[in-house]
Parts: C-alpha cells; structure tokens; sequence
C-alpha cells in the first residue's frame, strides 16, 4: 500500500530499527509540516495510509475532504485533539490508536525543573561567550513541587521530587488529589494555594473542552517572584497571552517551556527565545530515541495488521 508518514523533523524514522515492518510497502516520509489543507493533500493525493507523528499535523474535514484514497490513519501514541475521529468516521477513514510512555515526558520535565532552577543554560552560554559564572541559581533540595495533575506523568515528577529532598504539593481533580495523599504527599486545599505556595508548578493535564484555558492569569498572578513555571503538556492549557505577560511583570519568575501554541518555530526573533528567564526546548518531551521506537514500532504493527486485512486498535470500528 501506499503509506505516507508525517513531520520526520529529524530526518529519523528511516533509520528507526522499527521501520524494516514496513519493508514491503510503498513507502513516502514527509518531512516538513505543511498547515494548508490543500497544499498537503497535493503531497497526500495518492496515499492510501497516514501515520501522524503524534499532533504535529490536524486532520479535520477539511482535509479528509481532499484524499479519497485514504483508508487508514495510524496514530503514534493516543488520539487527542489534533485528530477529528468524527470526520474520519464521515469519509470512512479508519483510525488505529497507539500506545504511549510517560517515561521521557516526564524526565524532560525534570530536566527543565532542574535547568531553569539552577539557571545552567545562561551559564553554559555566558561561557561560550568568554565569560565565567554569569549568574547563581537555586536547588530542588527545600523546595515545594506543584504538580497539576496526578496522573501517570505527575507521580513521576513527585518520585522524582522526593528523591531531591522537595515537598511535594499536588493539585487536581478531588480523586488525584486524594491518590496523591495516599502516596505520601500534600494536596492543596485550593487552587490558590497551590498557585501561591508552589516554587515550582508543572503541568500534566491532557488537553480538552474542559481544560483548554484552564489556567488563568489570576493563578500566574499568584506565584512567587522567585517561581518556576513548567510546561510539558500543552500551551493552550494556559489563557492566550497569560504566561508571557506574567514573565514580563514578574509572576511567575522563571519559565521552562517544552510546548507552544504554534509548532513548529523557525523564527529566531520569537519572543519566547528572547526572554532572559525562559528556558526554552522544541517539543522533546516524548522525542528519544526508545519512546520513538514504542510509539512508531506500534503504529507500523497497526498498519500492517490493517494490510494484512486484520485491523486492531481501531478507534472508530464501525467504518470497516
């Protein structure tokens, strides 16, 4: 079959040790993403297979409008909402759902934790520019882990914040709040609490109808000159515009950022790369070497089974 894979950033996939599944296909690897509909359907018109790298690319009605020929869309990873499962379902276009890992999402957000507290990626840069020790940082050790979100991701970062000697303050829904008691930690009473308590706030929420926006600027407003904001998840959990103007009065102090609202960013004068206090990384939070090797080696055991005339993992089961 024909089968196009989408935004191969790194020129990568080929050389993935899952990708001899697909020896015998008929295989085209895009890799620049390309926002207009009819644009990509021109690179698209002859697939037969879709396999999305994650949420890089939206498919809508608009798009599936444009590529009759396609039977199948194989997702690396969950659907979430770049993917319209109700339009896919209209041209008959079945979606195979992948699995996920919150291995490597999770020790990027420490990482970033750890960057942006101890400020190393300004002194790695004052280096190279012939200067030395250009600033002073803080450590974990003493500090209060704000985690939003108590899922899979968000135990992690509270093992991994125990194990630096920081206390942990979790925040969600009543449920996760109450898992995370249970496990040791403190929730907090309020979302005002959490906000104006936490040195370090880290998102982990998925992104829906209900959490789309669901942190104000009121709640940036709250932090302490001296914290930290993480964000792995998604921009669009946060109010348009909310983090930036926070940054620039103060509250939060600091930002490490692994997610945007338009992805990818070329342009060197984004004012996001321009902020001293921001520590910025270009949507790594899943992107290593072992979570691509889980995430495409299952969506190519997906499309194989579909060729094979055997579909598994479908999502919308009735368009077979």
């Amino acid at each position: 079959m024909k089968i196009a894979i989408l935004d191969d950033y790194q020129h990568i996939i080929t050389r993935l040790d899952c990708f001899k599944l697909l020896a015998s296909q008929d295989v085209t690897v895009l890799h620049h993403t390309e926002k207009d509909p009819a644009l990509l359907a021109a690179q698209l018109k002859d697939a037969q297979v879709l396999v999305l790298t994650r949420e890089r690319t939206k498919i809508n009605d608009a798009l599936l409008a444009l590529l009759p020929n396609l039977q199948l869309i194989s997702q690396t990873g969950k659907i979430a909402a770049h993917l319209d499962l109700a339009a896919c379902t209209k041209h008959k276009v079945a979606v195979a759902e992948g699995i996920g890992s919150p291995i490597a999402p999770a020790e990027l957000t420490w990482i970033l934790i750890m960057n942006t507290l101890r400020q190393i990626p300004a002194a790695i840069e004052g280096m190279k520019n012939g200067q030395w020790q250009v600033n002073i940082g803080t450590t974990v050790h003493g500090k209060t882990i704000g985690i939003w979100g108590y899922g899979k991701i968000g135990k992690m970062i509270a093992g991994y914040a125990k194990a630096f000697g920081a206390k942990v303050l979790v925040w969600g829904s009543e449920s996760s709040r109450e898992q995370a008691v249970q496990d040791g930690f403190e929730k907090a009473t309020t979302k005002e609490d959490f906000f104006q308590n936490s040195d370090v706030v880290s998102l982990h929420l998925r992104l829906n109808s209900s959490t789309a926006g669901i942190v104000k600027a009121a709640d940036l407003s709250l932090m302490k000159q001296t914290a930290v904001f993480i964000n792995t998840s998604r921009a669009e959990l946060i109010e348009k515009g909310a983090l930036l103007a926070g940054l620039k009065n103060g509250r939060p102090g600091f930002a490490g950022i692994d997610v945007y609202e338009e992805e990818p960013i070329y342009d060197t004068q984004s004012e996001w790369l321009q902020m001293p206090n921001v520590v910025c990384t270009p949507h790594l939070g899943y992107v290593e070497k072992d979570s691509y090797e889980l995430y495409f080696g299952k969506a190519f055991e997906n499309v194989m089974s579909f060729v094979n005339g055997h579909p598994a993992n479908i999502a919308n089961p009735e368009v077979l």
